[in-house]
């Protein structure tokens, strides 16, 4: 089975943000067309290049248009203990793979722990955190069993 986690490629973030900066500025069909136009000699976003979806950002820029963070940070935590370096590394890895921010990890510890951050967890509670986010991965990558009728009831 083909990994159902879509990896975002070059044309498809430039066009996002081309649509994000539309709805950002305020701009109806009828402009965003005209300046589509006027920028790219396009009717259509989908019919830009790279370098045609490069000069329409940096168009969409120069009217004041700024790209948003969405708050996903890609770093780890700063001062994390020697002893879990390597624990946190796996839970770096597989955030990644869930697609979820740091955040999320240090939700985890606050709901499983009740502490604030994940960088204050001990090692054994890092492993719990390495173990439920194994688990969430394997649902996440595995097909449904529901989906099959069980046989127990016939």
């Amino acid at each position: 089975m083909a990994n159902p986690v879509k990896k975002p490629n070059a044309r498809n973030s430039g066009l996002a943000q081309i649509h994000i900066a539309k709805k950002d500025l305020g701009l109806d069909d009828d402009t965003y067309r005209a300046m589509l136009w006027t920028v790219a000699h396009v009717r259509s976003s989908a019919e830009l290049d790279q370098a045609g979806r490069a000069n329409v950002l940096k168009h969409l820029k120069a009217c004041g248009w700024k790209l948003k963070s969405n708050g996903f940070k890609i770093e780890p935590p700063k001062n994390v203990k020697l002893s879990s370096v390597a624990l946190v590394g796996k839970i770096g890895a597989l955030l990644t793979v869930l697609q979820k921010p740091w955040a999320y990890a240090d939700g985890m510890a606050k709901q499983m722990f009740k502490v604030e951050k994940l960088t204050w967890c001990t090692p054994q509670q890092l492993h719990k955190m390495v173990a439920a986010l194994e688990i969430a991965k394997a649902r996440a990558t595995t097909p449904s069993l529901r989906a099959t009728p069980s046989k127990e009831g016939e």
